[in-house]
């Protein structure tokens, strides 16, 4: 059972700024577009791991 307030909630909106970020803001940077672009690949980075994690996250215990 996935947690669509994690994955929808977290996860897409941040991998879609940290895009935006690296390639939209990163070019305009100047002397900065390598710090924005890190920032912006690193909001994207966790933005995939919260959505993961939503598909994951389940409220009871799976006992096997």
């Amino acid at each position: 059972m996935a947690s669509k307030a994690i994955t929808a909630g977290v996860g897409i909106p941040m991998i879609i700024v940290g895009a935006l970020m690296a390639w939209l803001w990163a070019p305009i940077g100047g002397d900065l577009q390598n710090q924005v672009e890190l920032v912006g690949s690193t909001i994207g980075i966790l933005g995939v791991i919260f959505f993961i994690a939503g598909l994951f996250y389940s409220k009871e215990p799976v006992m096997h």
